[in-house]
Parts: structure tokens; C-alpha cells; sequence
């Protein structure tokens, strides 16, 4: 099975760049489901329903998430019954939506979707290790391949993840810094991983908005209010390749790809 992971969504760079680009990697790659961190697809800043139906429209299958998810107010009034949307998982019991999801490819496999956030520099949440344990143990026998998108500042965080859960799911996939990292990897025991999938947006920015107002931010340490940028547009992913005997990767190929004007 072909699953294809988007990395973050930056505003209406990152979906205009899912809509030109999305369309011909499923056909071209025979992908069977797609995966995208949307957290930041409306306007750089959280979701909305909106954008939730646009995404889905392309081809998105299931939308994960992170901290941002919570800056669009509408979002906490969707997520109960949205359930093509996660959040991770270990928020603690209470809070709106849910941390993974069962989601059926174009070919008929059933894939189960984690969503877990971690805690270095992070929010002081649940633990992202003994909350994956949990979900694991809920989707046993009902799925034949698993996916966990790990949404984590800390490489070192998002690197022992990888290992915890090595031969236990189809593959880690790390999210939140919007920097695509160069260690796309089976794990030992035959997990996919790496460190973090990188960016769907303009990357004449820093991760994903404009240069000067980050720069006037780190300059004078004055609250400034972040804008997305709108130049050298590009889709990053990961496209794995997955064994429904063995619920194990069995190629994982880095994407980055260019809008072109």
C-alpha cells in the first residue's frame, strides 16, 4: 500500500500547492491514502471548516494536527463530530475531538492514524509514550498497517518515539518544525521514520512567514504578529511504501517538490 504524508500546511501557499500538486502524485504514485498536518492551513494560524471541506476536496484523507489547531475559536465546536480531523491523542480526558481514527484506502486496507504531541518545549501534556501504548492496544486487530504523526519540537523527543514504537507501526512521521530533515529511514524492526516531514508553503520565509516580521520579532523581542509569505512555494512529503502482511515499511522516498509559477 502507498500512503502519502504531507508535511505541514502553511495558509493559502500550502493549499494552492496541494491543489496543483496533489492530484498527480495520487495517480502518478498509485497512493492509496494521503495524510496531511493541517494545523496551520488557514491563514497560518489553526482551522476551519472551511478549509477542512477544501483540503478534503483535494484528496486529503485525514488531517492531523498539533498545538496550533486550537487559534481558530470554530474549531472547538467541529471537532466532536469532524471526523476526518485528530488532535493529538494525549490532551488530557475532556477535550474536544479525538487522537486517532481509523481511515480505509483507496484499495480497501484499513490504516489507523495517530496523532500524538510531545513535551519538550512543548505543553505540559499527558505522556505522548504511554498514551501511544493505549491507542496501540484500541486498534489492535482492526487495522493491518498504522501510521503516527508525532508532532514534537525536540529531535531527540521525536527520535526515541521512533524507536519505542519501531516494529509496533508502519511508520513515525515527525511534524511542528516546518524544516524537512534528511534521515528518512526504516527503523530496524522495520518502522518508517523521520525526524520531521518538512513544509507545504513558501519557503522565502522563516518556516512559512514573512522574513522581515520574524526578523523584527527576533530583533526586538516586541510581540509582532506573524503574516504568511507567499514566495518559492513547495510541497514536502514522505511517500511510504507498506507491506498489509506485515503492517511494515518497505520504502520511504522524501518529496520536495516546487510550485511552478
Amino acid at each position: 500500500m502507498r500512503v502519502l504524508f504531507v508535511g505541514d500546511i502553511v495558509g493559502k501557499p500550502g493549499r494552492k500547492a496541494v491543489a496543483r500538486l496533489l492530484p498527480d502524485l495520487i495517480s502518478e504514485q498509485g497512493v492509496d491514502l494521503v495524510i496531511a498536518n493541517g494545523e496551520n492551513a488557514a491563514g497560518g494560524y489553526g482551522l476551519t471548516g472551511q478549509v477542512i471541506e477544501e483540503l478534503v476536496h483535494l484528496g486529503i484523507d485525514c488531517i492531523t494536527s498539533g498545538n496550533h489547531l486550537w487559534d481558530r475559536r470554530e474549531i472547538v465546536s467541529l471537532l466532536d463530530t469532524e471526523e476526518r480531523v485528530l488532535r493529538p491523542a494525549n490532551y488530557p480526558p475532556g477535550t474536544p475531538g479525538r487522537g486517532w481514527g481509523i481511515f480505509t484506502g483507496r484499495s480497501g486496507i484499513r490504516v489507523g492514524v495517530v496523532n500524538l504531541m510531545g513535551r519538550v518545549f512543548m505543553r505540559d501534556l499527558d505522556c505522548p509514550f504511554r498514551t501511544a501504548d493505549q491507542v496501540l492496544e484500541k486498534l489492535t486487530g482492526s487495522v493491518q498497517l498504522t501510521i503516527v504523526d508525532f508532532h514534537a519540537e525536540a529531535t531527540s523527543e521525536k527520535m526515541a518515539m521512533g524507536w519505542y514504537l519501531d516494529g509496533r507501526v508502519s511508520a513515525v512521521v515527525g511534524t511542528h518544525t516546518h524544516i524537512q530533515t534528511c534521515d528518512a529511514q526504516i527503523l530496524s524492526r522495520g518502522t518508517g521514520y523521520i525526524t520531521d516531514v518538512g513544509m507545504t508553503g513558501p519557503f522565502d520565509s522563516v518556516i512559512g512567514m514573512k522574513k522581515e516580521l520574524a526578523l523584527r520579532r527576533f530583533l526586538t523581542q516586541l510581540p509582532t504578529r506573524f503574516e504568511v509569505a507567499s514566495s518559492d512555494v513547495r510541497l514536502n512529503g514522505l511517500l511510504l511504501s507498506l507491506s498489509e502482511e506485515t503492517g511494515l515499511a518497505e520504502r520511504v522516498e522524501l518529496l520536495d517538490i516546487a510550485l511552478s509559477s
